[in-house]
């Protein structure tokens, strides 16, 4: 079955989705009062009665599920996202049924009926959503249930939806060209022309089969968007606006409503409220204790290592900007030989630096050497996870050349991060890192930090740019 557009794939995920819960449920029944549980079952209720609440459970799953997102489609949701919001629902409806039934004192229904339920459906309901997915990628790179698209504006939001477009065919979209009164028709973006100016839209839209238009007007023509919108619901088209401040608003922006006047915040930072501040706090304490006891040893390894092969003090003191903006003493295992203060605050190492030890280029490369940072956390100076330190005197020179730089001075540097988690380490663009660091910022979850650490073990302590 090809599915058209996103009616069909509501439609036709509600029907998969009522086969499913039903299908889950009678098994559920099965496991409970005819397979291996069925030992120690006490049949109360009657199958009738079981499948008499289907009537309530069906369409209450399938509102939880829209409450979700589960239909709407996965173009551009990941799989993760969809089986997150498939658990969040189910564990949702479980709690539900379970409530409702001890409000209306109804004890007869077997509880572990219940639960059986819940963990086949969320198999099933998983299995399929994961098929399904598949299944529609494969078709779309084939050409198959695309949507056909035209954007309205030559900027540099056309240029960075295009770019997205391109390297997700899975996505389905075809942008057919692109509108604008400023660049001459047949100039070419990655093979995306410029078809005509933005009045052809009253021309275009009555004749063509669109399925969107994206308005990607640049800064400078904000001010004919009521125009464009309003021509663009004449046709009964759908409409979506990729604004052209990226760099300046966030992804995920902290909207307010004053009475009805919508107020975007340029930038939300979940860690400036304190209930959050003092669970990462605490997180942070317990974890770098724990760390600390068990990297005890090799910890002690390395201090012998250090003070047998080279002359000097076994820990680093290095100046470095966190919090505030304020500056405070970062520890770590001295891998270089001894030089002036004022020669190394404002060089990087280099490949084949002659001042690394044999030792410290180990620990660089393995990441041995920021081990005692473990004592800045306990102190309050850095946290588990967060945007690496720079030293001052980089500081000032980035915060000239790379917008937004110092926002990554309003959380607790980290002693690994989402940029060091995806490889932007040592020598790598500091722009992309910053990038992550703000995502890191914007998005901050307990979640999330668990997720860096385990990120980390798994591929964050080899450091190839490490020199």
């Amino acid at each position: 079955m090809i599915i058209d557009n996103d009616k069909q794939f509501s439609r036709f995920y509600m029907l998969v989705d009522i086969l499913v819960i039903t299908f889950s449920y009678v098994a559920a029944w099965a496991i409970r009062f005819i397979g291996p549980f069925a030992y120690s079952a006490v049949q109360s209720k009657s199958f009738r009665d079981f499948m008499l609440l289907l009537v309530f459970i069906i369409p209450g799953y399938l509102l939880l599920y829209q409450a979700f997102s589960l239909y709407t489609p996965l173009r551009m949701q990941g799989r993760r996202l969809v089986i997150a919001n498939v658990i969040k629902a189910n564990t949702l409806g479980l709690l539900i049924i379970i409530a409702v039934l001890y409000v209306i004192e109804e004890h007869d229904y077997s509880r572990l009926t219940f639960f059986i339920f819940y963990l086949v459906n969320v198999f099933l309901e998983c299995a399929f959503r994961i098929t399904a997915f598949y299944i529609l990628r494969s078709m779309r790179k084939k050409g198959y249930n695309q949507k056909q698209v035209l954007l309205v504006g030559y900027s540099r939001a056309a240029a960075e939806y295009i770019e997205r477009i391109q390297q997700n065919p899975q996505w389905g979209y075809v942008i057919r060209g692109i509108l604008d009164d400023h660049v001459s028709a047949g100039t070419e973006y990655r093979g995306i022309k410029v078809i005509g100016r933005i009045a052809n839209l009253m021309v275009i839209l009555p004749n063509s089969h669109l399925d969107e238009i994206a308005i990607t007007l640049g800064l400078n023509e904000y001010y004919r968007l009521e125009e464009i919108v309003s021509m663009c619901e004449k046709s009964g088209v759908h409409t979506k606006f990729i604004p052209d401040y990226n760099n300046i608003i966030p992804t995920k922006p902290y909207t307010e409503d004053i009475q009805g006047l919508p107020v975007i915040n340029i930038r939300y930072v979940p860690l400036t409220n304190t209930f959050n501040a003092l669970v990462k706090r605490t997180f942070d304490i317990v974890g770098a204790f724990i760390a600390l006891v068990l990297a005890s040893p090799l910890m002690l390894f390395v201090s012998i290592a250090v003070k047998v092969t080279s002359k000097g003090p076994l820990i680093y003191k290095q100046e470095r900007v966190g919090l505030h903006n304020r500056t405070f003493r970062m520890y770590k295992f001295r891998s270089m030989e001894m030089q002036a203060p004022e020669k190394e605050k404002k060089s990087w190492t280099v490949k084949d630096d002659p001042r690394v030890t044999a030792v410290g280029r180990f620990m660089r490369r393995t990441s041995i050497d920021e081990l005692p940072q473990l004592i800045n956390i306990l102190k309050g100076d850095m946290s588990l996870v967060g945007p690496r330190p720079e030293r001052p005197f980089f500081v000032e020179k980035f915060r000239e050349e790379i917008p937004r730089y110092m926002v990554k001075h309003q959380v607790r540097p980290g002693l690994t991060g989402w940029a060091q988690v995806n490889g932007y380490r040592g020598d790598t663009s500091i722009r992309k890192r910053i990038d992550h660091d703000l995502y890191y910022i914007e998005n901050w979850s307990v979640g999330l930090d668990i997720k860096i650490i385990l990120l980390t073990f798994f591929k964050g302590f080899i450091n190839k740019n490490a020199y």
